[in-house]
């Protein structure tokens, strides 16, 4: 006698179980290929942090002091990709290397670039984001960025795989952009005590979200332990996703 074979699952169990592994394939992917940010930032990105191979801008209307927030992001990348380096691309590159390595990174493996010219600039940003020995390229400074120069950067950060991230001023309005996100970064002052003039603060609002939707939040880095926490959830103004 043979045994009776077992029955087929049924369509909705087979479904379910297609529906749970593709779940687990696509959370494997993006612990590999994104950024994390803060737990409540990346639950609220489509991609479950920001992507990698791809470009990212930050706009402030001071841009001096977001740039702290841009290293904590690039010293992060450098982490991510440990045996890669990080580009840092300025007009005048001012970076205090003791405050930088306060924030995570590895000045072994951090180039710092002067470049007057914008032109000169995103020229070195695409080729060395095409690079696969770059984790992330920072971009300081650039006033304007027509979509043609934008997707030049998205192309290339595709291809080396590193994280491109642009700093530069906020203008009135950005316009479009073929960036993945765009962010405003605009520096908060945190509780002080006499002897501490408190931890760095910024309020980190998502602009625009390829296929996401607009959020806010108050972050603060606590140096003695290295982390990037959400103190407070901060509501964008109506203008503010309209702009976005």
């Amino acid at each position: 006698m043979f045994a009776r074979p077992a029955p087929l699952p049924d369509r909705s169990t087979t479904l379910a179980r297609l529906r749970d592994r593709l779940a687990r394939l696509d959370h494997t992917a993006q612990d590999r290929d994104t950024l994390p940010v803060t737990p409540e930032i990346n639950q609220h990105l489509p991609w479950g942090g920001l992507p990698l191979a791809g470009l990212h801008e930050l706009l402030s209307d001071a841009p001096g002091h977001a740039t702290a927030f841009a290293a904590l992001l690039l010293a992060r990348a450098q982490a991510r990709l440990a045996r890669r380096a990080a580009l840092w691309i300025a007009a005048e590159p001012d970076a205090y290397m003791p405050g930088l390595a306060g924030l995570g990174l590895d000045a072994t493996r951090l180039f710092l670039l002067r470049a007057p010219r914008q032109r000169d600039a995103l020229w070195a940003a695409e080729e060395a984001l095409r690079s696969p020995a770059i984790a992330a390229v920072l971009l300081l400074g650039a006033r304007t960025l027509d979509m043609t120069a934008a997707r030049r950067l998205q192309l290339a950060a595709e291809t080396g795989g590193g994280i491109a991230l642009l700093l530069r001023e906020e203008a009135s309005t950005p316009g479009p952009t073929t960036a993945l996100t765009r962010w405003r970064i605009t520096p908060r002052a945190a509780p002080a005590t006499p002897h501490h003039l408190g931890p760095p603060t910024w309020e980190v609002a998502l602009l625009r979200a390829r296929g996401g939707r607009p959020g806010a939040w108050l972050l603060q880095w606590d140096p003695a332990t290295g982390q990037l926490t959400t103190t407070l959830p901060a509501a964008a103004p109506a203008a503010e996703r309209r702009r976005a």
